[in-house]
Parts: C-alpha cells; sequence; structure tokens
C-alpha cells in the first residue's frame, strides 16, 4: 500500500548530500534564474519558465516557514504527503492504509496526536471506526450523574513518604528518551513544552545535555547501567559526579533504569562513529570510543543492593524523590525486590513500569516482538504485590507503553498506575511521521538525527507550543471522560470500570481478568484463591538474591 512515509525512508536510505535531496529545488532556482535572464534579455517569457519561477517561489516558501519539518527537509517534494493526505478521503479506503493499520500506530493515533499538538479539532463525525463487536474491544463505562471538574491540571504528590523534596507530579509527562537518541532541537522543544506545560521531562539513560537545560523545564534524571553523567574512567558509579547535577534545582526526581521495554536485558552500544563531541561531554565518554551500556548494573546486584542504591541516591541528591523503572520479566526477580524492601524498611518513592510494546529505541525483532510483559499485565502485577503487601500508599506508580489517547491514560489509571508517560506521543508532537528510521540517523523531520541540516527543520518554539497543546488537549479530553464517568479525580478510576469484550457474544471488567489484591495478603501464606504467580512464584523469592530458592523449588513440585 502506498505510504509516503516509506517513500521517504527509501529516499533517505543512502545519506545523500543536500544538493542531492533538494534536486527538485536547485532545479526550480535555475528556471527562476534563466526566467530573469530571458526577461532582461527582451525575450517572451515562456509558460514553463513560468512553472519553474513559480516553483522556486515555492521552495523559498518552504525552506523559510516553521511550521512543517518536511517542507524545511524537501522543499516541494514535501508537498506531495499533504497532497495525499488532503485527497485520502476518497482514495486510500482504495491504494492507501486505512485508518486503522498502520503499526506500531495507526493513522486515526497519529492523526489524533497532529490535531491536538496544533490545536486544532480532535473531532470525529460518523461514529466509531473500531468493530465494537472485536475480540478485544474497550470502553469505560459512563454514568447517568455526570460530575464537574473544575480542572484538567491533574497532580499527583510523588515522595511525601521519604523525600525532603517532594514533588507535585502531572498525571502525563514525557518518557524516557536520551540526548544522542533524540536531536539537539528534540531535545528543547521537548523540554521547553513541557516548562511551558508545567509537566516533566525525563532525560533517558543518556544523561542531561546542555539542550536539556536551555529552557528549565522540570527534569527526571535517568540513570542506567552505563552511569552517564555520572561515572568515573573505569565506566562505574561516581557518587560525587552524581550529586553536583542531581543537586540542580531543574532536576526534581531520580529514576534508576533496571531496563526498558523496548529491549528488556539487552545492553546498547552508541559506535564511536556516531559519537559527537557534545553526546560525549554529555554522557562524560571518550570520544573516540564505542559508547556501552551494559546489559547489567555495577553498583548493585542483589534486591537489597538494589535499595541501598535507592537510599544513597536519595541522599546524595539532597532528599529527592527516587525510584526505579523496568519492564517485568520473571515474577519472583520483582517479588525478590519487594521482599528486600520489607526485609531492609527501605522502599523506593515510585516506580515506573515500562511495558514491552513500549520503546522508541531501535531493537533486535525478537526483542521487540517477544520479550519482556505488556504494560497492562506488568503493571496489574506491580500494583497488586505492592497492595498485598501493604506498601501501595507508600510507593507511587507510573505506567509507559504506547500511551496516546486519554483513554490510554485512564485504563493504565484504572489498573493501579498514578501517572502515565509518553515517548512516542511527544514525538509526533514534534512532527515525527513513524518513518521509522529513527536508528540510521536520516529522520526526515529532525527528530532522530544528529545531522545539523536535518535538525534545521525542527524549529523550537514551534514545536515546543505543540508539545503543551498535545499534553493539555489530552488532560482536558481525560477531564471530559471522568466527568462522563462521574468522578471528580483520576484516582477513582479502577478495573471495574474499563469492560473488554472477549468474545463475540461475552465482555468482562478489568477488573475480572486482572483479580486485585487484597490488603496485606500477601504478608500471610498465599491462598489458593489469589492469581497463579503468587502461589507459585511469591514463596520461592528471596530478598538475599534475584534468583529462585532452588532448594524449596525442588520441594513444591508436584
Amino acid at each position: 500500500m502506498l505510504n509516503l512515509s516509506h517513500i521517504l525512508q527509501r529516499i533517505d536510505a543512502v545519506r545523500v548530500p543536500y544538493p542531492v535531496r533538494y534536486t527538485t529545488f536547485f532545479i526550480a532556482l535555475g528556471g527562476l534564474c534563466l526566467s530573469l535572464l530571458v526577461l532582461l534579455a527582451g525575450g517572451q517569457l515562456s509558460w514553463w519558465l513560468l512553472l519553474f519561477a513559480l516553483l522556486s517561489g515555492l521552495g523559498v516558501h518552504d525552506l523559510l516557514q516553521t511550521q512543517h519539518a518536511i517542507l524545511r527537509n524537501y522543499p516541494i517534494l514535501g508537498h506531495l504527503r499533504f497532497l495525499l493526505e488532503f485527497i485520502r478521503p476518497e482514495i486510500r479506503q482504495y491504494f492507501i492504509e486505512a485508518e486503522n493499520e498502520a503499526a506500531p500506530f495507526s493513522r486515526a493515533q497519529r492523526t489524533l496526536v497532529y490535531a491536538r499538538a496544533k490545536g486544532q479539532s480532535d473531532k470525529r463525525p460518523f461514529g466509531t471506526q473500531l468493530n465494537v463487536m472485536g475480540e478485544g474491544y474497550e470502553w469505560l463505562t459512563h454514568s447517568m450523574a455526570p460530575s464537574q471538574i473544575e480542572s484538567h491540571d491533574f497532580r499527583v504528590r510523588v515522595g511525601d513518604k521519604q523525600s525532603s523534596q517532594a514533588y507535585d507530579l502531572s498525571v502525563f509527562n514525557i518518557s524516557a528518551m536520551s540526548f544522542g537518541a533524540l536531536s539537539a532541537n528534540a531535545i528543547m522543544a521537548l523540554n521547553q513544552g513541557a516548562q511551558l506545560g508545567g509537566f516533566a521531562h525525563d532525560t533517558g539513560e543518556g544523561s542531561i545535555s546542555r539542550y536539556h537545560r536551555v529552557h528549565g523545564g522540570d527534569l527526571i534524571w535517568e540513570i542506567g547501567s552505563g552511569y552517564f553523567g555520572c561515572r568515573d574512567s573505569q565506566g562505574r558509579f561516581d557518587p560525587e559526579g552524581f550529586a553536583r547535577q542531581a543537586l540542580e534545582p531543574q532536576v526534581k526526581m531520580i529514576e534508576i533504569k533496571l531496563s526498558q521495554g523496548a529491549k528488556p536485558g539487552h545492553g546498547g552500544v552508541l559506535p564511536a562513529a556516531k559519537m559527537t563531541e557534545e553526546i560525549a561531554q554529555a554522557r562524560g565518554v571518550p570520544l573516540d570510543q564505542d559508547c556501552v551500556s551494559p546489559a547489567v548494573h555495577s553498583a548493585f546486584s542483589t534486591p537489597i543492593e538494589l535499595l541501598a542504591f535507592v537510599a544513597q541516591l536519595r541522599t546524595l541528591s539532597g532528599g529527592k524523590p527516587t525510584g526505579f523503572k523496568f519492564c517485568v520479566g520473571h515474577p519472583w526477580e520483582w517479588f525478590a525486590i519487594v521482599k528486600a524492601m520489607q526485609e531492609t524498611g527501605i522502599t523506593p518513592d515510585f516506580i515506573v513500569v515500562d511495558g514491552a510494546e513500549g520503546g522508541t529505541g531501535a531493537a533486535p525483532l525478537e526483542f521487540s516482538d517477544h520479550m519482556g510483559m505488556p504494560m497492562l499485565e506488568g503493571l496489574r502485577l506491580v500494583h497488586n504485590t505492592l497492595v498485598g503487601v501493604g506498601l501501595r500508599s507508600q510507593i507511587r506508580l507510573g505506567a509507559s507503553g504506547k500511551i496516546i489517547s486519554s483513554f490510554d491514560i485512564a485504563r493504565a489509571l484504572a489498573l493501579g498506575a498514578d501517572w502515565c508517560n509518553s515517548a512516542r506521543g511527544f514525538m509526533f508532537a514534534l512532527g515525527c511521521i513513524q518513518a521509522q528510521t529513527c536508528h540510521t540517523g536520516n529522520c526526515p523531520t529532525g527528530v532522530t538525527t544528529q545531522d545539523p541540516q536535518r535538525q534545521m527543520a525542527l524549529v523550537v518554539p514551534n514545536k515546543a507550543q505543540r508539545v503543551k497543546n498535545f499534553h493539555q488537549h489530552t488532560l482536558v479530553a481525560l477531564q471530559e471522560m471522568l466527568q462522563a464517568a462521574g468522578f471528580q479525580t483520576p484516582d477513582q478510576l479502577q478495573a471495574k470500570h474499563i469492560m473488554r469484550r472477549v468474545s463475540a457474544h461475552e465482555t468482562a471488567s478489568l477488573e475480572d481478568l486482572y483479580p486485585s489484591l487484597t490488603e496485606g495478603s500477601l504478608l500471610k501464606k498465599p491462598t489458593k484463591g489469589m492469581p497463579a504467580v503468587f502461589t507459585q512464584f511469591w514463596p520461592l523469592a528471596s530478598a538475599k538474591h534475584f534468583q529462585l530458592e532452588e532448594q524449596l523449588a525442588l520441594e513444591l513440585l508436584p
């Protein structure tokens, strides 16, 4: 099927010089010059010369305008995309992708983000295009007595139990994306948008670059296994280096990255050939060497040591909320961390559950498709475990993984999240067209490239406003959904309020599909009425290590 994003991807498959990429523009410009020469010589202006002149004017306009990154990188040629968009209602159903077909995000999802980011109407006529009788269709039950909510600025306080610098976090924030993965202009636009809208911007494990500091938007500093921005010459954690940046007022929270949804359990390498001086400076690594992010941390190796590291970072940062992010894998490893909380009395201020469906970074296909627990299952497991040991009220939960619409947020909140993060949603707000060339350096919109010329397509003030708009209009839509359901606050959402069609003739609530544990129920021996994951693995987990208690496991085998 015809898709201009893929056409642009193929055009950019080879890193061609800009004069070649601007062929149509320079031909048109040459035509304009020739037209002027003909006129000055007293000749007649032919129609083809007039066409060249008009195209030249269009090309100059495309290069100077600040609204569309595609046109700045592809003058004249980029108009094909908008032409196809204009005529798509008539021809798309025959020649181009359907509204809900494209992956990983459908045209309908992308169009929703674009509309909200631009401040355009997000309304759609003629009813839903989803198959309401199809398996997997979900909806929020509504009330016959709708409520009235004064503001859409929903916030959750993080760190009020153990930290001295608690932070009032928006329920919708920018998920972790590093400088290096994203361009300098993208980082500045995201951070300025966060500053304008009053929400948080996660740095990703690439640390805090100078571009994060330009506009002063609130930062969540993510510390990965490479300890970028706080590492010594051997790549180990450097407490003094960490404290220098963590104490900066712009840094509001500290997040330890244990794993990410795109490639859980997999390290990463940024080849020396792709390193720039600015990336090396931000990460604290040599410019002429591969930048390695190991698969495991060197600062800890057991659940108890992990929590000690959490406590250390909280102290070094001056009492800022400190937690960790992970994609759930072996459930007994998560249980081991919870048992370490019970044994040590140390708890993180927050935990972010990253779903396997998430991930802006490039990953091996097998990891993208078949590694890690999806967000809904992982979130429910983490929430239920904390409820079962009586710690849920002390720890806030974030969720990330294909969060685009207000319904996505509502569903995550209903399953136990306190807030949600979105990465690709905010990339769309920056102008991303899902060309899926993020790992090549040839992004056609300047979002995921270090090419300074390509980055110029992304105009920071314009895109920052779109980032703010997307955040604001999404929360306004969440406010309207909560009002329709008769609620006053997001924390009133529960799993029983979200329904899912499980077959053509059967529906169930998410509470039925993901049953809740009762408060403190794991403090006693798990009973048969609990989900099998608890009865099977909770007794085998140990705070002393991440592995199963092998001898006990053998004794419990049938």
